[in-house]
Formats: C-alpha cells, sequence, structure tokens
C-alpha cells in the first residue's frame, strides 16, 4: 500500500512540475510552398502514379478549416 501512495505521489509531483510549451497555431495554407509549373508549360491530366521528367502540382489534397467530427457507429 505505502509504494501505491508514493506511485501517485510522484506522478502528480511529476505532472506539477513538467514545464509546458507555448500552445502552438496550426499551420495555415500560406505556410506550405508547393511546387508550380511554370506559364505555357503544358499541363498533364494523370489518373494513378506515373513517373514523370518534370513533376508539377496542378491541385493539392483537401484542406479542412474545421475538426472533422467522428461519430461512433451504433449497433
Amino acid at each position: 500500500m505505502p509504494q501505491l501512495i508514493i506511485l501517485v505521489a510522484a506522478f502528480l509531483l511529476m505532472a506539477a512540475l513538467t514545464p509546458r510549451g507555448p500552445k502552438q497555431k496550426p499551420p495555415a495554407f500560406d505556410d506550405f510552398e508547393f511546387p508550380q509549373c511554370k506559364e505555357g508549360e503544358p499541363k498533364t491530366a494523370v489518373f494513378g502514379q506515373v513517373w514523370t521528367k518534370s513533376w508539377m502540382v496542378l491541385t493539392v489534397g483537401n484542406y479542412r478549416t474545421r475538426k472533422k467530427k467522428i461519430g461512433g457507429g451504433k449497433k
């Protein structure tokens, strides 16, 4: 029993003395640097995965600004 009390006290002391870092804000869309194609360069549409000589990004995934709500499945 005394070991359990010492364990709980040590955990509470550790949690109280742990330094907290500053809360970071989530990255904005402008923080990402995506490669872009040059003006006049031909654009190709590729469906699937392929290797090309020069690659460029025409579209970038679906970046959300709100948290996704995940509902639990009920049976």
